[in-house]
C-alpha cells in the first residue's frame, strides 16, 4: 500500500502515522491468521418448548455435535406447532417440526417446502389396566376420547382400519374431541372407556398403568405400508436447502449422531430428563423407550413409498379438509439430497 503524506505534516508527525499504520497491519495479519478457515453456519430454529425436538438438542449441545458439525444453532422456543408453521411462512425459521400432509398441501399452495424423517412415534388407543376392552372391535358402544380433532392423522388412520372390518367408529362410538393434555387427564380420572392420544401423553398413562390396546404403528402394515411410517419431519425451503446444501447435510448428519447416542446411552438421558417435566422413574423410562422405538431407520425411497399409501387413505378418510384439493402426495415433499440415502 502506497500512503502519500501532506506536506503540511511535519516529518515526525508523518513516522509517527507510519507507525501507527504499521501496527495495524501487523494486528490485521495476526487476526487474519488466528481465524478459524470456515465460520459457522448459522441455522435458525423454531421449536415447540415442551416438543421432542428440545430433548434431542440438548443432547446434541451436550455432546458438542453441533460444533463438531460447523453448525450455530440458533433457537426460538414457541408455545406450539402452529407457532413453528407461521415462523416458517414468515421466513422467521430456517427448520421447524411437522408432518408431510402439511408440507405436501403447502406445496400445493405454491411454499416449495420439504420434508426429511424426525420421528415414527405414533400415538396409541389406551385403556385401563382392568377395562373388559380387548380389541378394537370391542370399541362400539364405547365413549372414546381422541386428542387432535377430527381430522388428527391418528383417528383418520384408526377409523380406516376399522372400517376394513365393517365398523363405523366414527357412528358407533361415542366419540370426545379435545387437546392432549385434558384427553390424558380425563383418561386418568376414568370418564371414558378408551383414549387415543399422541404418544408422549400415551406414556404418561402407560406409566401409570394403562394398556395399550394398540399403537397406530400396529395398523399401518393394514393399511398397506410396508414399515414404520416417520409421520413428523425437519421442514425447511427447498431454495433455502439448494443454496445450503452441505449445511443441511451437517444439520442431518449431527442430528443421526444425537438419536444414536440417545438410543445407546442411558446417560446421554441425564441431559434429557430436565425438559420432560418429570422425575418418576418409570415414566422417564417410557420416554426413553418409546421415543427410541419412533427412530427412523429406512431409507427416505421407503419413508416416500410407504406416505404415498397413506396419504392415498388419509385423503379418502379426511378429505379436503385435510389435504386440500391434492389426492397425491406432491411430488417434492420428501428430501432426497443427502449422502446414504
Amino acid at each position: 500500500m502506497r500512503i502519500v503524506l501532506k506536506s503540511t505534516l511535519s516529518e515526525e508527525t508523518a513516522h509517527k502515522v507510519m507507525r501507527v499504520l504499521a501496527r495495524i497491519s501487523a494486528l490485521a495479519t495476526v487476526l487474519a491468521l488466528a481465524a478459524p478457515a470456515g465460520a459457522a453456519d448459522t441455522i435458525r430454529l423454531a421449536v415447540q418448548k415442551t416438543g421432542t425436538f428440545s430433548w434431542e438438542l440438548a443432547a446434541i449441545r451436550s455432546a458438542g455435535l453441533d460444533k463438531e458439525a460447523g453448525l450455530a444453532l440458533e433457537v426460538t422456543e414457541l408455545a406450539s406447532t402452529e407457532a413453528g408453521k407461521i415462523a416458517m411462512r414468515a421466513g422467521s425459521a430456517d427448520i421447524i417440526l411437522s408432518d408431510w400432509l402439511w408440507v405436501s398441501r403447502e406445496r400445493r399452495l405454491g411454499a416449495k417446502l420439504t420434508f426429511y424423517p424426525y420421528s415414527s412415534a405414533l400415538g396409541a388407543v389406551m385403556v385401563p389396566a382392568s377395562s373388559p376392552i380387548k380389541t378394537l372391535a370391542d370399541l362400539k358402544g364405547r365413549k372414546l376420547a381422541v386428542a387432535g380433532g377430527a381430522i388428527d392423522k391418528s383417528w383418520l388412520l384408526l377409523q380406516a382400519r376399522m372400517k376394513q372390518d365393517g365398523i363405523d367408529l366414527k357412528s358407533e362410538a361415542t366419540i370426545v374431541y379435545g387437546a392432549p393434555p385434558l384427553i390424558a387427564a380425563k383418561a386418568l380420572d376414568g370418564e371414558m372407556d378408551a383414549s387415543l392420544n399422541f404418544w408422549n401423553f400415551c406414556a404418561q398413562l402407560e406409566a401409570k398403568g394403562f394398556r395399550r390396546l394398540t399403537g397406530i404403528e400396529d395398523i399401518l402394515p393394514k393399511l398397506g405400508a410396508n414399515g414404520a411410517v416417520a409421520a413428523v419431519g425437519y421442514v425447511f425451503d427447498e431454495s433455502w436447502a439448494a443454496s445450503h446444501k452441505e449445511a443441511v447435510a451437517r444439520f442431518i448428519a449431527m442430528t443421526r449422531k444425537a438419536k444414536e447416542l440417545l438410543a445407546t446411552s442411558d446417560a446421554a438421558w441425564d441431559k434429557v430428563a430436565p425438559l420432560t417435566g418429570t422425575t418418576d422413574p418409570a415414566l422417564l423410562k417410557t420416554y426413553r423407550d418409546r421415543y427410541r422405538d419412533g427412530i427412523p431407520r429406512r431409507s427416505i425411497d421407503d419413508e416416500e413409498k410407504d406416505a404415498r399409501v397413506l396419504y392415498r387413505v388419509l385423503a379418502e378418510i379426511g378429505g379436503r379438509d385435510l389435504v386440500g384439493p391434492a389426492a397425491e402426495l406432491d411430488p417434492g415433499t420428501f428430501y432426497h439430497a443427502v449422502p446414504g440415502d
